[in-house]
Formats: C-alpha cells, sequence, structure tokens
C-alpha cells in the first residue's frame, strides 16, 4: 500500500488545534478533565476566585513553565529547544481560551451530548498527542518530558505515557482535596479515571493507524534549530 506524506510541520499544528478542543470539550461535558490538564484545571478554578483575569490557557502554560523546570533539573541537561516547548505551551493556551469561547456558546445538559462530547474530547486530545510524537517542532511540555525520559531511561514511550498519566491523577486528586476540602472533587470525576487508565494505549493505537497510512516527512530545513 502505498503511503501519504504527512509534513510534521501540519502534524504540529493539528497536534495544537486538536488538543485544544479536544479539552475544551471535555470540560463542557464536565465528566472530569484529562488527567494531564486537571492539575492545570484545579488551580484555575482556584485562582481564578481570587484573581479573574486568570484563564485555563494561562494557568496552563504556567504550569507547563513548572514542568520544564522540573525536568531539566531530573535529566540534569538543557537544550534551547527546550524553551521552544513553553512557546508551544503559549500558543496552545491561547489557543484553548479561544476553544473554551467557541464551545461555550454550545448550551446543553442533555446527557447523551454530554458523553458525545467527552468522546469527542477524549480522542482528540489522544490524536493531538501522537501527532506531537510525530513532529520536530517543540512540543508541549507535557508532552516533551515522557519523550525526554522515554529516551534518556530507554522506557517505551507509550507505557511511560500511561504511568505519568496515573500520576498526575493522583496529584490532582490531592489538589483538588487540599484546595477545596476532603472528597469534594473539582475537575476531577469518572472521566479522568478513564483517561488515566487508555489513554496511553489509545496514543498508541491511533499512531500504528496513522504510521500504517502515512510517512511523516519534514517540508522545511529547520529540524536543526529542534535538536
Amino acid at each position: 500500500m502505498n503511503k501519504k506524506i504527512f509534513y510534521t510541520e501540519t502534524a504540529y499544528i493539528c497536534g495544537i488545534i486538536a488538543l485544544a478542543l479536544g479539552t475544551a470539550l471535555m470540560e463542557k461535558a464536565n465528566f472530569g478533565m484529562s488527567m494531564v490538564v486537571a492539575p492545570a484545571y484545579i488551580l484555575y478554578l482556584r485562582f481564578s476566585q481570587i484573581w479573574s483575569f486568570i484563564t485555563f490557557g494561562m494557568m496552563e502554560y504556567t504550569v507547563q513553565a513548572i514542568l520544564l523546570i522540573i525536568m531539566i533539573t531530573v535529566l540534569r541537561k538543557f537544550k534551547t529547544s527546550y524553551l521552544f516547548s513553553f512557546v508551544t505551551a503559549v500558543i496552545y493556551g491561547i489557543t484553548l481560551d479561544g476553544c473554551l469561547l467557541m464551545v461555550g456558546m454550545i448550551k446543553t445538559d442533555i446527557l447523551i451530548w454530554r458523553i458525545a462530547f467527552f468522546s469527542a474530547g477524549f480522542i482528540l486530545c489522544a490524536t493531538g498527542v501522537t501527532f506531537m510524537f510525530h513532529t520536530y517542532i517543540a512540543p508541549e511540555v507535557y508532552e516533551l518530558l515522557v519523550k525526554e525520559v522515554s529516551k534518556r531511561f530507554k522506557i517505551n514511550i507509550n507505557k511511560l505515557k500511561t504511568c505519568y498519566d496515573c500520576v498526575s491523577c493522583l496529584i490532582s486528586v490531592i489538589m483538588s482535596f487540599v484546595f477545596f476540602g476532603l472528597f469534594h472533587f473539582e475537575g476531577i470525576n469518572i472521566g479522568t479515571i478513564i483517561c488515566a487508565l487508555i489513554n496511553g494505549m489509545t496514543i498508541g493505537i491511533i499512531s500504528r493507524r496513522l504510521e500504517k497510512h502515512f510517512i511523516f516527512r519534514d517540508r522545511l530545513l529547520l529540524r536543526g534549530y529542534f535538536e
């Protein structure tokens, strides 16, 4: 079967849009956020009560900046390309706020629609991560951390992603208790647990499907700037 070319630069754009729209749909569904973004979402819920100008997108790239510092400290390695991950986080944050405004215009609390929003959001987020794994342009810090740790310690990237998701889920539960009271869940629900358990596997399936039909190839001569 002849595979079609999918440019890695296009994968970067598709990844950001898919992640932002998917996150916005999951927020609309109100079944709990993806465990990856749940910590930032919980912080947004808490601090937006104090400072109304804070948005979900702003809190996302703030949290990712902190994660980037932690990753550099743990790996004891710094590359200029890591800074581009923060740029990607800012672009994603702005796109996310735009998607939240757009999705927020949809007025429905019907259960079947909430399930549809969550399912679509989950698939979009997993697809977005897959695209970011197939581009040389610095991904968000969430994906960069998994890629770099996987490379450094030679761990299967999909299995590592699942472990990272579960740890992030646990941290989110603790944060919810700290900020909103014991056994009071904010941003955490059944959807968060589902994501933590099958997100890594779903990313692996989507990745294999894409690689079956497409060859990821650079269109621009920019790879050297991100290595």
